[in-house]
């Protein structure tokens, strides 16, 4: 009979934890959107941007790369010191290669540092790299970088633009757009 009693009463407390329970996740599953963000990816960090090269060039597309680097650059990476302005990619005889910037020496280095203008080569498929050429040798266009950056799994990384040169007056006219864009965004705010 005290047996019977207990099953009884564990199966009727069954079903009602088990609602509580459904209805605990059900409110949860309601707030989830609003409570759940994803976290802040803490390894991503822009190194250098190369922001004269939107003013200098239209940019068609653009190319996440890798880069070899030597361990005293990535040190000095990490810093921040480095400038990819005066900068360019090309391909030669089969790679790809990023001339002209600069990573400034790592003081603890200095024995086993680095130069700091040397070139460096960019890791791309072979599929990328024959769709660059293409586009350096037969259409004319030229090949900017415009982010380094540390990725989300902490390796440096090169956004590279394929990019066509700007003449005097398209500069002008991006200059000017750029202007009335924020003059419109002036008379917006203050409503005048």
């Amino acid at each position: 009979m005290i047996s019977s009693h207990f099953q009884s009463e564990n199966s009727a407390a069954k079903p009602q934890g088990q609602r509580r329970v459904l209805a605990e996740r059900s409110f949860l599953a309601y707030l989830s959107p609003i409570m759940a963000k994803k976290p802040e990816n803490k390894n991503y960090k822009v190194i250098a941007e190369n922001r004269r090269a939107r003013f200098d060039y239209a940019i068609e597309s653009d190319l996440e790369v890798g880069i070899i680097l030597m361990g005293s650059e990535v040190k000095s990476l990490r810093t921040g010191q480095s400038n990819i302005a005066e900068s360019y990619a090309s391909v030669e005889n089969g790679e790809l290669w990023l001339t002209n910037a600069y990573i400034a020496p790592y003081d603890p280095a200095k024995t086993w540092g680095h130069e700091e203008r040397r070139r460096r080569k960019l890791l791309v498929s072979s599929k990328e790299l024959s769709r660059l050429w293409s586009a350096t040798q037969r259409e004319g266009m030229t090949l900017v970088p415009l982010v380094m950056y540390f990725n989300d799994r902490g390796l440096v990384k090169l956004k590279l633009g394929i990019a066509k040169g700007k003449k005097l007056h398209d500069k002008r006219a991006s200059d000017a757009k750029r202007d009335w864009g924020r003059q419109k965004q002036r008379l917006l705010k203050h409503g005048e």
